[in-house]
C-alpha cells in the first residue's frame, strides 16, 4: 500500500476539525490530551497512564516508521491542534478483508460530534480505498459514549463478548460493533 493512501487528510463536517497525518511536532499536544484516566480506562493496556511526552514521542516515531506504515494512523486535529487519534488496523490471512477501527479524543472536545464525524469519514475512506468488506470496533461495555459514536456512524452491534476484557482490575464484557460493505 502506498504511503499516500495510508496517510490522507480528510476534512470533517465539524468546524475546525479534520483528520491528517501525524507529525513529530504533535507530541506535546498528544501527551496533553492523552494523559487522562477517563481515556485510559477505555483503551487497551498498551496505552499507558500517565501518558507522558516520552510515550507520545514513542508512538509518533512508530506510526511514522516503516512498521507503522502498514496501517492507517491519523491525527484528529481540532482548531489546528492534535486533539486525538484514529486508526484502521488491517488484518491478515483469512481476515485480510477486515480491519479494526480505534480512536480517542481529548476530553475537552467531547460532545461536539467530532469523534462520530471522524469515524464516518475514515470508514468511508477505508471502504473506498482498500479491499475491505468489514470494519469493526471492540468497545468496553461501560463505555456507552463510544458505543453511541459507532451507532451514529452506522455500525451495528454484533455481539456482547461476556467477561472478555480485564481493565483496571475489573473483568467486564465488551461489545463488538461492525460496519459491513
Amino acid at each position: 500500500m502506498s504511503a499516500a493512501r495510508l496517510r490522507p487528510t480528510l476534512e470533517l463536517p465539524v468546524h475546525g476539525a479534520r483528520l491528517r497525518p501525524w507529525q513529530l511536532s504533535d507530541a506535546q499536544a498528544l501527551s496533553t490530551h492523552g494523559n487522562s484516566r477517563a481515556i485510559w480506562l477505555n483503551l487497551r493496556d498498551r496505552f499507558p497512564n500517565p501518558y507522558t511526552l516520552t510515550d507520545a514521542e514513542h508512538h509518533l516515531r512508530f506510526v511514522l516508521s516503516p512498521e507503522g506504515m502498514t496501517d492507517v494512523h491519523l491525527c484528529i486535529e481540532v482548531d489546528g491542534e492534535a486533539a486525538g487519534s484514529i486508526s484502521v488496523l488491517f488484518k491478515q490471512d483469512v481476515n485480510r478483508r477486515s480491519a479494526e477501527i480505534g480512536y480517542f479524543l481529548g476530553q475537552q472536545f467531547w460532545g461536539r460530534g467530532i469523534t462520530t464525524a471522524a469515524v464516518v469519514a475514515l470508514t468511508d475512506y477505508a471502504f473506498t480505498n482498500f479491499d475491505l468488506c468489514r470494519l469493526y470496533a471492540v468497545v468496553f461495555a461501560p463505555n456507552a459514549a463510544s458505543a453511541r459514536v459507532l451507532e451514529k456512524a452506522g455500525y451495528e452491534l454484533e455481539a456482547r463478548l461476556r467477561k472478555s476484557i480485564t481493565k483496571d482490575g475489573q473483568t467486564m464484557d465488551s461489545l463488538l460493533y461492525a460496519s459491513v460493505k
